[in-house]
């Protein structure tokens, strides 16, 4: 271990060629090797089994850092996946998606999974974690592969192999068992110090450890909504005969696009129609919040609304929360003296909520308009007053914050969560992250209608995370509705415009490394046409041609 008060990235190791980084580790700091979870020299990213090519300064990342606990996590899943493979031959393992800070999955086998069977799994993953064994990696032929995987009977990572353009693929042995895995792997099953793993549901959770106290589990908190949404989704999934990346490369190749296409917007417009109706049938509501991580497709979703809302007999009257910023001289500041717009402390909560007690008691009131220019609020004339059967639409990143207006407004809000919560995975033991959905879908939109580059989207990215985790995702279960604004053939259509950016980086940049992880991720789809995308569809708000707005 390392001395108290020593970090990693305080250690100095010269590359020294034909040493794998784990023995430069050994050989340089003795008793380190399992906070390693992953090395960087000359800018590139090196699993610890990799032998070392190069001179230079070689970075120690440890596993409290983003990456080296997605390492971590992934390290902890093909432990999983071979037991319960071992004990239970012939089943699926399928890991799902993130609940919490933890990951769900399910064994799909003759009997359902039982507690006793986790128990099981469970003890036998401290045998393996305990005898500390190398996890090989080794370069193979796509052909080499596919006969691997077709001897195991997975056809997901048969077909997601089959229809990519790659020659050779990256595996992991762990124990003669075999796999791929999209991204970096631990050296050993030694580095996992701590974890669990329940049931939950019809599957399991896996726990992992506090980033910031790698001793202790990450609290596990039940996320209902989210869940429910991903039920809903996977129910979907299964209407359009997707079960993976794979499967939906398979589809497009046989040319049964145009049914995935109008299937998936139709379902994206019933399950609008439903939250519209749902308002409808309360009564009370006079007043929508809409909140939702960065693009997600807030305002598509919000103009799609409004539309059903009309159909429902209702008139939808928008109004923006950018009006209620405080007086610039008045915006907190964060921890590096900068403004802190996304604080809600920035928001004049005492004029929103006068002004909203007052349209709701039937008053018409003249309402501000934000000068970005000037930093102030002005008055131009701009009066509201809602009718009997409008109710207000607003959006904004704090509208599930129960501090945002007065209780006495409660009875007449309805609180909806937008995020794009995807549940189509690469195969059956890579998920697809949610994040880089929203990722790939902002880098797009930021090049074309603000004419950004990716890099700069990417460098931004770790502000609007810690925006989001603040002020977003700790309310997310206090909407009333959640809505899954994912589309399962969207990356298709985003590829070519996120890779034509994404390849503008360059090798000296701080994202050089996220940019590449992003390119082989897309790498996995095929491209599809944009002319097949509708014009009122929500994945129009990040490639333009929406009949909502033009850029």
């Amino acid at each position: 271990m390392i001395d108290k008060g020593i970090e990693l990235k305080d250690l100095n190791i010269k590359a020294k060629k034909g040493l794998t980084f784990y023995e430069l580790i050994i050989d340089s700091y003795k008793g380190i090797a399992k906070d390693v979870a992953i090395c960087k020299l000359n800018g590139k990213y090196h699993e610890l089994t990799e032998v070392i090519e190069d001179d230079g300064d070689v970075e120690l990342i440890g596993f409290e850092t983003e990456l080296g606990m997605k390492i971590y996590t992934r390290t902890l899943q093909f432990i999983f996946i071979k037991v319960a493979l071992d004990l239970f031959p012939g089943s699926k393992i399928t890991i799902d998606h993130a609940i919490s800070d933890a990951v769900y999955g399910e064994v799909h086998k003759e009997k359902m999974l039982s507690k006793g069977d986790i128990d099981k799994i469970k003890v036998k993953m401290q045998e393996i974690i305990n005898k500390d064994i190398p996890i090989k990696s080794f370069r193979t032929s796509k052909e080499e592969a596919i006969n691997i995987f077709t001897g195991y009977k997975m056809e997901d990572k048969v077909k997601l192999l089959k229809y990519h353009d790659i020659q050779y693929v990256h595996l992991y042995e762990l124990e003669g068992r075999y796999d791929y895995f999209y991204g970096p792997m631990g050296y050993s099953t030694g580095i996992i110090n701590i974890f669990d793993v329940f049931k939950y549901e019809s599957g399991f959770i896996l726990q992992i450890p506090e980033r910031k106290n790698l001793s202790e589990l990450a609290e596990f908190r039940e996320e209902k909504s989210l869940t429910k949404i991903f039920i809903e989704t996977q129910r979907w999934l299964n209407i359009l005969g997707i079960e993976d990346v794979g499967t939906l490369n398979e589809k497009v190749k046989n040319n049964e696009l145009r049914d995935i296409i109008m299937i998936s917007e139709g379902l994206h417009e019933k399950k609008i129609a439903n939250i519209a109706d749902e308002i409808l049938n309360r009564k009370d509501v006079k007043i929508i919040f809409i909140a939702g991580p960065s693009s997600s497709g807030k305002t598509t979703f919000a103009n799609r609304l409004s539309i059903q809302l009309k159909v429902n007999g209702l008139i939808p009257i928008p109004l923006s929360l950018d009006n209620y910023f405080v007086n610039r001289v008045d915006t907190p500041k964060d921890e590096n003296g900068e403004y802190d717009y996304e604080s809600i402390d920035a928001l004049d909560l005492e004029l929103l909520n006068k002004n909203l007690e007052g349209l709701m008691r039937g008053e018409e009131v003249d309402l501000p308009i934000y000068n970005f220019k000037t930093g102030e609020k002005e008055w131009k004339d701009y009066k509201v007053k809602v009718p009997k059967n409008g109710v207000l639409i607003l959006e904004g990143i704090h509208g599930l914050n129960p501090a945002l207006i007065s209780n006495n407004l409660n009875s007449k809000v309805f609180k909806i969560y937008i995020s794009a919560l995807t549940q189509l995975n690469i195969d059956n033991h890579n998920r697809i992250s949610t994040t880089d959905v929203r990722k790939v879908r902002r880098i797009v939109r930021d090049s074309l209608s603000r004419g950004y580059k990716a890099e700069d989207t990417l460098k931004m990215w770790k502000s609007i995370k810690r925006g989001e985790k603040n002020n977003i995702f700790v309310y997310q279960e206090e909407a009333d509705v959640a809505f899954n604004s994912t589309l399962v053939y969207e990356l298709g259509v985003l590829k070519p415009y996120a890779l034509e950016e994404l390849n503008k980086i360059g090798e000296e940049s701080s994202v050089y490394s996220e940019a590449i992880r992003l390119k082989s991720f897309l790498s996995f789809f095929k491209e599809i046409n944009v002319d097949e995308v509708p014009k009122n569809s929500l994945l129009r708000e990040f490639i333009g041609g929406s009949v909502f707005y033009e850029y």
